[in-house]
């Protein structure tokens, strides 16, 4: 969940180091931190706090050395301060690096190493690595490509990771399992290295994503080696990035979140163009057409997602069972494997994660192909490692979010979802053409509704105002709309710090009403539809107990509007839709009321984008 980069070529590091650290920020900023070669020697610069902050440590005076690496970090062994940060040195000082991941046999290593003399600054699996790269390429006597190659056969867990040695200012080693790593390969001999491709974009668009086990050396004079773990050569697969400079940067907006909240009209629209057909009333995703006697005749779908993906996978539930007919259980990734999970070859696996590089989902899929099933995944970012560990999948096509609390992926994921649904209820020919034409029509009238809903933000802010000292919210939601409770909660919770819960709401007498007050907010989504006059019902409960109740309802409603203290009106859509319609002003109440909390909205505290270990 760390962020790492590396620059070896013709011009001075520090600015691309620095920028690069700055983009990768959302993947960790409890510190930061980098090392350079200069005039012989190892210079390491890091310290406790954000990328700005690195910036002071360094100076006015920067370094002009042309091969470097940076980090910016997401804690897991131990604390965050200036020791704990990357990047970590060898005990002799020649060695620098900077890791992503956790080793999870570090503990054992670090005693067979202090054994051997070696003295420990920091409490960090890290530094214990590059102790060990060290003790094993003086112990055998061999160079440091090959030393890093052997000192991780040794070793248990994920990484990615860049090393720099001091005796070569033309080399860097990067090596990854389970922690996504992209080279970028620039022109000149240059040669970028990234968590993910938003540092290297502005470079270059030639890419090599490694694969799980490989290390590889960037050289000045040698170019770009690529072995696996057992010395086996490979041979680099260079790709063009789709990506654009523009999208990973905020366009004139505050923040990014509130950024990717305005572009979900348009992320909206992209997941959906090219898939669905009007006019033929067909919806082509080749992953389904591929695989489609699987998907005819599948007895049960799994999903495995964590956080706002997995509330995605909720409402596909509801999809799936409603539309295919088709049994569906959603599962925590984290926990799926923890359990002995009873999965059939004839079972479909759907894997949903933004960043597609989510270890404990990677972790499911693994368990799941073992046991024979098909998987297929959902994610946002070609050539990520759930994109390529898959079977077969769909692309969101969200463009880069930035912004650590989910927002335009969740609506993307469920549209892409929704399509999924529509495509096998069609092949299994368990659903009317009249229904299909109806539900596609209103897919393709999401993107204007989700416009309109976005200029209900200054009522949303309005009731922000109101409510941004409480110290609880509760929020519920029926049938469709009960998972949007769940993601609502979510947000208001990861940005603002206060502590909410989304329920189903028949499920608040069973405990939840117990806690209403006249200091309650209470969020209820109230659209016309199938469980309209239950929720109705809720509502009249909260008020009797003087909750305050804060409503998503249909336009034009006046039942609801009548009873609630606040209301959001949303377009009239159909059922299977309104999530994707109604969590958008959750999503504005949650950024307005962090914001007047004076809360970080993109780099919420203890979160980071991509969670890379389990």
């Amino acid at each position: 969940m760390c962020g790492i980069v590396g620059y070896l070529g013709n011009e001075p590091v520090y600015e691309k180091v620095i920028k690069g650290l700055s983009r990768l920020e959302y993947r960790g900023y409890d510190s930061a931190g980098m090392a350079y070669i200069e005039d012989g020697e190892l210079v390491v610069k890091k310290c406790k706090g954000k990328v700005v902050d690195l910036e002071n440590v360094v100076g006015s005076v920067k370094p002009l050395s042309h091969i470097g690496i940076g980090h910016t970090r997401w804690a897991t062994h131990g604390v965050p301060n200036d020791v704990n940060a990357h990047p970590h040195c060898s005990g002799d000082g020649s060695i620098a690096l900077i890791h992503n991941g956790i080793i999870e046999n570090y503990a054992s290593i670090k005693q067979e190493l202090m054994n051997r003399g070696h003295v420990f600054l920091s409490d960090t699996d890290t530094e214990v690595l590059v102790h060990l790269i060290e003790d094993v390429r003086n112990a055998e006597k061999v160079s440091l490509f090959e030393a890093v190659r052997l000192a991780l056969s040794e070793v248990h867990g994920a990484y990615a990771i860049v090393v720099l040695d001091k005796s070569n200012a033309d080399q860097l080693i990067v090596a990854k399992k389970s922690s996504p790593l992209v080279i970028g390969i620039g022109a000149q001999d240059d040669f970028y290295i990234a968590s993910d491709a938003t540092p290297i974009i502005e470079y270059t668009k030639n890419v090599v994503y490694l694969n799980d086990e490989e290390v590889a050396r960037v050289d000045r004079k040698t170019g770009l080696t690529i072995v696996n773990i057992d010395n086996q050569s490979q041979t680099p697969y260079i790709q063009a990035l789709e990506l654009k400079l523009e999208a990973i940067e905020k366009g004139g907006y505050d923040s990014f979140m509130l950024k990717e909240i305005h572009e979900q009209p348009r992320s909206i629209e992209d997941s959906i163009r090219g898939r669905v057909n009007l006019k033929t009333g067909l919806i082509k995703m080749s992953g389904i057409d591929e695989h489609e006697e699987r998907w005819k005749t599948a007895p049960r779908i799994l999903i495995v997602a964590c956080g706002t993906s997995w509330h995605a996978g909720l409402v596909a539930e509801y999809l799936f069972e409603d539309f295919a007919r088709i049994p569906v259980e959603v599962e925590y990734a984290s926990e799926f494997r923890y359990r002995n999970p009873i999965i059939y070859p004839t079972d479909i696996v759907i894997a949903i994660s933004q960043s597609g590089e989510t270890a404990d989902t990677l972790a499911a899929i693994e368990l799941a192909k073992e046991r024979g099933a098909l998987i297929f995944g959902v994610c946002n970012v070609v050539g990520s490692s759930i994109s390529r560990a898959t079977h077969c999948g769909a692309y969101t096509h969200a463009g880069p979010e930035i912004g650590v609390a989910s927002t335009k992926a969740f609506t993307a994921q469920v549209v892409v979802l929704y399509q999924i649904a529509l495509s096998v209820a069609q092949k299994r020919g368990v659903i009317s053409n009249e229904r299909t034409t109806r539900l596609m029509a209103e897919l393709g009238s999401l993107p204007l509704k989700v416009e309109q809903v976005l200029k209900t933000n200054a009522i949303t802010e309005a009731i922000a105002e109101i409510y941004q000292h409480c110290s609880n919210a509760l929020y519920l939601g029926r049938g469709y709309s009960f998972p949007v409770a769940l993601e609502g909660a979510l947000k208001l919770k990861e940005i603002s710090y206060i502590h909410a819960e989304g329920y189903p709401a028949a499920e608040m007498k069973h405990g939840p009403i117990a806690l209403i007050d006249e200091n309650m907010p209470v969020i209820v989504i109230a659209t016309e539809g199938a469980s309209y006059e239950k929720v109705v019902s809720n509502i009249q409960e909260v008020k009797a107990r003087k909750g305050q109740i804060i409503a998503i309802v249909t336009e034009g409603d006046k039942t609801v509007k009548g009873m609630a203290d606040h209301v959001i009106e949303i377009p009239r859509t159909d059922d299977s839709l309104v999530p994707i319609v109604s969590v958008i002003p959750l999503q504005l109440f949650s950024y307005h009321v962090a914001i007047m909390r004076g809360c970080n909205v993109d780099q919420p505290r203890n979160l980071a984008k991509s969670v890379t270990v389990e």
